[in-house]
């Protein structure tokens, strides 16, 4: 058997284990997803007639607030999937099973890796999902062509493999799963400082800068283009080249961190 056989097998049974935990531990799954589900109804039912207006449209007409707020919450919807792979990384760690995986003869890579792609599948499940119930209560995408919504779902998977990647080394670095969980505090935290919920032009003029070039806003702002319509400017490239800066930091940091000789 190859190397790269050899590599991708090991991916895959990793890739099963995590998918198997995930199914027999849902709570933490469920609980990350309800979180967005239960902001998007929160603004939308309680906020969404004077947020409307405060963005242009009827007060007596929600439908333009939610067409705004859905792709903010879609990207949050990821943020906060990553933060149970932090957790999940870092239970792996701290229970000993990473030791166990060290002593046999299978790819280094493909703890991290089984981790990373069960995360991502995750991720678009809980997009998919929110989706549902966006739908559900009155999102319509604005005539959007099937190859923008081929780049819409191509952003938020590219999104989803950055910040997974990052998740992953908080988990490593993590002594246990409640410092992990805090640690990955940011992932959720970061898209309600976004243009998720307002526009970045209704904020203070001191904090429009951070809003705006901070990893969420970009790739919001792609996604929001694509499915509505508007226009995207500067933030198509910002959102990939914040994706590829932090793909490419998570994984060397990861892959630094999981090499090092246990003490």
């Amino acid at each position: 058997m190859s190397t790269l056989s050899h590599a991708v097998r090991d991916t895959s049974t990793m890739l099963r284990r995590n998918l198997l935990h995930a199914r027999r531990y849902p709570s933490m799954t469920l609980n990350l997803l309800l979180t967005p589900i239960m902001l998007l109804l929160l603004f939308v039912f309680i906020f969404g007639e004077a947020l409307s207006t405060g963005i242009g449209g009827s007060g007596a007409d929600r439908s333009d607030y939610i067409a705004f707020i859905v792709p903010g919450l879609l990207l949050m919807t990821i943020g906060g999937a990553t933060v149970g792979t932090a957790v999940s990384v870092s239970m792996d760690m701290s229970e000993g099973i990473i030791a166990r995986f060290r002593t046999m003869a299978i790819s280094r890579g493909s703890v991290l890796t089984g981790h990373v792609i069960g995360s991502v599948l995750q991720s678009i499940i809980g997009v998919v999902l929110v989706g549902a119930v966006a739908v559900a209560i009155g999102f319509r995408s604005s005539g959007a062509t099937a190859l923008e919504w081929v780049l819409a779902f191509g952003m938020m998977t590219l999104f989803a493999l950055a910040l997974t990647w990052i998740a992953v080394g908080m988990g490593l670095i993590s002594p246990n799963a409640e410092a992990a969980s805090n640690n990955a505090l940011p992932l959720i935290f970061l898209p309600m400082i976004s243009s998720t919920f307002v526009p970045i032009d209704s904020m203070p003029g001191w904090f429009q800068p951070i809003a705006e070039y901070q990893p969420f806003t970009p790739a919001i702002e792609t996604v929001r283009g694509l499915l509505l319509g508007t226009e995207i400017g500067h933030n198509g490239w910002l959102a990939v080249a914040w994706c590829l800066a932090l793909t490419a930091l998570g994984y060397f940091w990861s892959k630094s961190v999981f090499n090092r000789d246990p003490k």
